[in-house]
């Protein structure tokens, strides 16, 4: 496989911009598609098998994008389907797991706090990550229905999200929490707004930089990584209306950004 073929990032919806952020300061000369799969978003309220469904139906678009490597940016999707993609495709797959283990070993406390979405917090894959270090400090997880439809609304409400992350996160403040992990990316899009209500002693965690390591990492011990010496494109796709999610990926992406239907690319291949 060519090592100047593009990578893929693929999230439900914005989220996944927290991580393609990541992956363009690590990779700059990396060519990059972002496709945020908003017509189906969200994901953590759908089943397991509704998810896996789609990831691999997205699997086509990133097929015809000849992609040399897969970033599934988003916990959700990477609990129910990584598996199965990583059997059934002949590319590298990065997915997303809750920062469990630095947030343990970051801890002064001994108390540690996971946000993230239903379809997370219920997964096999969480509650077995979960279980690792349960002997080690205290694990407050706690779902946020409602905090990825706000993150993803056109006209944002901040007062909204202040008030369900004050909410979502009281159990944790109250049980002493020093460390708080950031289990779904679109989360990591409003750090701002959590490190202000959780206050400065706590430390916040997500997973973007690393996430960017590993796939540095895999590419260049598969002699994937790109030569080039230019800046690579980034060029953004979705599922979902195009003039609105513009305007949302261009809010958390920090410049306007064309933003192109993935059908019209599938029609014109």
């Amino acid at each position: 496989m060519p090592s100047d073929f593009p990578i893929c990032v693929i999230d439900s919806g914005a989220g996944g911009l927290s991580v393609l952020k990541k992956i363009r300061q690590l990779l700059p000369n990396e060519e990059l598609i972002y496709m945020a799969d908003s017509y189906f978003s969200p994901y953590g309220s759908k089943s397991k098998r509704v998810i896996k469904n789609r990831c691999f139906e997205n699997m086509g678009f990133v097929e015809l994008q000849h992609a040399k490597a897969l970033v599934l940016a988003c916990n959700t999707a990477t609990a129910a389907a990584v598996k199965e993609l990583r059997e059934a495709f002949d590319i590298p797959i990065i997915g997303m797991e809750p920062a469990i283990k630095p947030a343990a070993d970051l801890t002064r406390t001994g108390v540690i706090g996971v946000l993230a979405t239903e379809g997370t917090v219920d997964s096999d894959k969480y509650l077995d990550l979960e279980s690792l270090y349960r002997d080690r400090v205290k694990i407050i997880t706690k779902a946020c229905p409602g905090l990825v439809d706000e993150i993803e609304q056109i006209d944002l409400d901040r007062g909204e999200i202040i008030k369900l992350v004050t909410e979502y996160t009281e159990a944790f403040l109250d049980k002493g929490g020093d460390t708080l992990v950031l289990g779904c990316t679109h989360y990591a899009l409003i750090t701002d707004i959590i490190a202000e209500i959780v206050g400065k002693e706590v430390v916040v965690v997500d997973t973007g930089m690393a996430v960017a390591k590993e796939l540095k990492r895999r590419l260049y011990a598969l002699e994937l990584n790109s030569d080039s010496k230019r800046e690579g494109r980034v060029s953004f796709f979705t599922s979902g209306n195009v003039e609105d999610q513009k305007i949302i990926l261009s809010r958390y992406w920090g410049e306007e950004i064309e933003v192109l239907h993935y059908l019209n690319f599938l029609l014109t291949v």
